[in-house]
């Protein structure tokens, strides 16, 4: 009769081990959206901005669960543009030194690195 009390007992020590490793529970885990706007702009020039959002998920322990979704905003719409370039389509400053400064903010967004750190970490970067 011991012997059958140990076994029985064991069961439900295993199932609370693998609950307390994550095993059972993983599925249930919630998500938390999270979304960072932010704006580049021309130092020179601070007028010059162009918009930027991050979107993604992290668990309750702050961990991200779902990669970066990072893209602009058009400058004139507000629609989404995959590329800083982009903002641009469309539309046309009155004078040719107004372009080269919205070209200028561009090529420097376009040559930055981790860009994707920049768009969900900070609120204005100035280039």
């Amino acid at each position: 009769m011991e012997n059958i009390g140990a076994s029985v007992g064991a069961v439900p020590a295993q199932e609370k081990k693998q609950v307390e490793e994550g095993e059972v529970e993983e599925d249930e885990e919630e998500y938390i959206p999270m979304r960072n706007e932010m704006i580049f702009y021309l130092k020179e020039a601070p007028e010059y901005q162009i918009s930027a959002v991050g979107e993604w998920c992290e668990n309750a322990r702050g961990d991200i669960v779902q990669e970066a979704d990072t893209y602009f905003l058009h400058v004139m719409t507000g629609q989404r543009c995959e590329s800083a370039w982009s903002c641009l389509t469309g539309w046309s400053e009155p004078d040719e030194k107004s372009m080269e400064k919205w070209e200028a903010l561009c090529g420097c967004i376009e040559e930055l690195e981790n860009i994707e750190v920049y768009i969900c970490d900070e609120k204005r970067v100035g280039l």
